[in-house]
């Protein structure tokens, strides 16, 4: 699919804000993939429909949850990370991508997981990077992005982490493995 058409079916399901947002995550994504030898068109992809799903009702994303592969745990946790498990079926199902690694990278861009592949990392990190982001600490995710796609990721989730507990918040599991994951990558251990 064309990033083009992908972008005029993302449009009608994000509010302006929104779609500004998914164009400046799809260049991220795009800049990031030249940088760590990923496929441009399918990061570019991915990042156009992350947050496909982010304003659908939350009973049609419960649906989707209870009624799919998906994990019932994830109704535990706050509704803002079910937009990218349910946009991963939502994406197959009303767009035709069937392309596995395009819709991990859409499902996990919010949360992460171990073992994520090269263009998981790259949609995440355009996400948490992208231009229009603002908030303590980006600014020296944004610098390692250009060096180190790994140590990066594992900024933006500690980040992450430390922002939640701070809000007394649930940390969804996912969230800690990846994290626990890039911890054993960059500076090893068990």
């Amino acid at each position: 699919m064309r990033a083009d058409i992908a972008l005029e079916g993302v449009r009608p399901h994000l509010t302006k804000e929104r779609f500004e947002h998914t164009i400046r995550v799809a260049e991220t994504a795009v800049r990031l993939a030249g940088l760590y030898n990923v496929s441009k068109e399918k990061c570019e992809l991915a990042a156009i429909f992350h947050d496909y799903a982010k304003y659908r009702p939350l009973d049609e994303m419960e649906h989707w949850i209870k009624n799919t592969s998906l994990s019932d745990e994830l109704l535990n946790y706050h509704h803002e990370l079910w937009h990218g498990p349910v946009g991963a079926i939502l994406v197959e199902k009303e767009f035709g991508i069937q392309d596995t690694a395009i819709k991990a990278a859409i499902q996990y861009h919010t949360t992460g997981k171990a073992n994520m592949s090269k263009m998981e990392m790259v949609v995440f990190l355009a996400d948490y990077i992208e231009p229009g982001r603002s908030f303590p600490g980006i600014e020296k995710v944004r610098d390692m992005s250009e060096k180190n796609l790994v140590k990066a990721c594992w900024m933006a989730l500690r980040n992450t982490i430390l922002f939640l507990i701070e809000k007394k918040a649930t940390i969804y599991p996912d969230t800690f493995h990846a994290y626990n994951d890039f911890t054993k990558r960059i500076i090893g251990g068990n």
